[in-house]
């Protein structure tokens, strides 16, 4: 006998990080869409978050944006803080999912790196990951679900991403973990590993320079580079009841890079 799932996402509550603009926002749209309010961060620009904001409240979501650099760890307290502050105004004590998406990019050969640059990156995406979800666990709720965003250079070696690739391969031993860890709380935790996406990261260099477009279009079984909402949905959906089943896992969306 089997039982199909009845639970909806509605009234549920989201935390992303780096929410304002690509995946981050597109997430959060698609989110906002099947009924779930949004707390998201954004690193400098206010417009976008604040444009983010209005969009989702025009749903008849709640929407709250805080500006966070999650490579500086001595600010999390200060964002828990707000997000406590925020869940009670919303009459609600816990968080039901954690997307950590903020990131930022660097394309340095190794015998370039300085200790400078390779501390700018792992800050962000594995250092700030690994404490700001520490942080944030007891305001999770049991049943809940962490996405972590790796990248198909965990996979796939390109020059100059030694070190961003190696903070992401991090983060899926990570998850792994957490996975483990959590499994008494019934707390699922899985990697989302996008390919090449059409967004202002990394300067928007796939979706403004033409020759990586199309270079990266070459070794795509589908023959062109991602776009954000070839991943927002994926991940709204992840998060879903209908994939309590999925845990500890790597799930690529790359449209089939390099197969």
């Amino acid at each position: 006998m089997t039982t199909a799932s009845t639970e909806t996402m509605e009234d549920k509550t989201a935390i992303i990080t780096g929410g304002s603009r690509g995946m981050g926002r597109n997430t959060a749209i698609n989110l906002a869409r099947r009924g779930v309010d949004v707390i998201f961060t954004y690193h400098s620009k206010q417009n976008d978050a604040e444009s983010l904001s209005n969009e989702i409240k025009g749903m008849g979501r709640r929407a709250a944006a805080f500006r966070l650099d999650t490579g500086d760890l001595r600010a999390f307290d200060g964002f828990v803080t707000e997000v406590r502050r925020t869940l009670h105004a919303w009459g609600r004590e816990r968080f039901d999912f954690l997307m950590n998406n903020a990131g930022n990019s660097q394309h340095i050969n190794i015998d370039e790196v300085t200790e400078a640059d390779f501390d700018s990156v792992v800050n962000v995406h594995f250092k700030g990951v690994y404490f700001l979800t520490q942080k944030l666990l007891p305001l999770i709720k049991d049943g809940g679900r962490i996405i972590n965003i790796s990248s198909g250079l965990t996979r796939v070696a390109i020059p100059g991403s030694s070190a961003y690739a190696a903070a992401k391969g991090a983060i899926e031993v990570f998850t792994r973990y957490l996975a483990k860890e959590l499994g008494p709380r019934r707390i699922t935790a899985n990697v989302v590993a996008p390919g090449a996406i059409q967004t202002d990261f990394s300067g928007g260099m796939v979706r403004d320079n033409p020759e990586v477009n199309k270079q990266v279009s070459a070794i795509t079984a589908l023959g062109r580079p991602g776009v954000a909402d070839d991943v927002g949905p994926m991940i709204a959906s992840l998060l879903s009841d209908d994939h309590r089943w999925v845990n500890g896992q790597r799930i690529e969306v790359s449209g089939g890079m390099a197969l």
